[in-house]
């Protein structure tokens, strides 16, 4: 089932419907996106895609993961340019708290001990990634910068977020393995189930635009189409 979902500029995002819970709801998943990021890394299966690459980056240059993601999400903010993607208060929030909190994670979380530790680890990583991601997409107050290239493409290609997302965490993975980053089963586990995950659990966390600049929306619009103009 395709999610409709909004593609508000920040103008209106700071006047739309429901704000507190839709900020409540975007630094949640924020946060256990980053931490999930970290759980996954911690059991020493492969990092997410994403992460193969900031890691490999972060040895080469003596960082850390979590500043790698920071300074990676502004680079690809860049596509945000041709797809014509809005940034929000989520994408700002993304790109900065994502990282923070994946090295409060790293911090935190102990290796895995043994093989049976390290694949519930592995497990519960993918799936509480995918569940939080939905959660800060479905709040609709902006894509990360990763996420935009996948709600953008979605919206421009007019395909589901499922597919889209699979084919960005494969092309990145080929990346990240040519520059020796962590690639392990829990590295495929993540490319193939992430997206699936995002796509059952949008229905159901996405907070609909009723009203923006307190005019009423007639319809909850697919990605991209126009919100009431003053």
């Amino acid at each position: 089932m395709r999610t409709p979902l909004e593609n508000l500029s920040l103008r209106d995002q700071l006047r739309v419907d429901h704000l507190p819970s839709r900020l409540l709801l975007l630094m949640v998943g924020l946060t256990g996106f980053g931490l999930s990021l970290a759980l996954l890394l911690r059991s020493g299966l492969g990092g997410a895609p994403w992460d193969v690459l900031h890691a490999a980056l972060a040895e080469r240059i003596g960082s850390t993961v979590g500043i790698l993601s920071i300074t990676v999400s502004f680079v690809v903010l860049l596509a945000f340019i041709p797809l014509r993607q809005r940034v929000g208060i989520g994408t700002v929030l993304n790109a900065l708290w994502v990282g923070v909190s994946i090295d409060i994670g790293m911090a935190l979380i102990p290796a895995a001990p043994n093989l049976a530790v390290a694949s519930a680890m592995m497990a519960i990583g993918v799936i509480v990634n995918g569940i939080t991601a939905a959660m800060y997409i479905g709040a609709q107050l902006g894509p990360g910068a990763r996420d935009g290239l996948m709600t953008g493409l979605s919206r421009v290609l007019d395909k589901p977020v499922g597919p889209i997302r699979i084919a960005l965490e494969v092309a990145v993975l080929g990346t990240g393995w040519l520059l020796g980053g962590p690639i392990g089963v829990g590295t495929v586990a993540y490319a193939l189930g992430l997206g699936p995950v995002i796509q059952l659990t949008l229905p159901w966390v996405t907070i609909p635009v009723r009203t923006v600049r307190g005019q009423p929306v007639a319809r909850t619009a697919a990605a991209g189409d126009p919100v009431p103009e003053d």
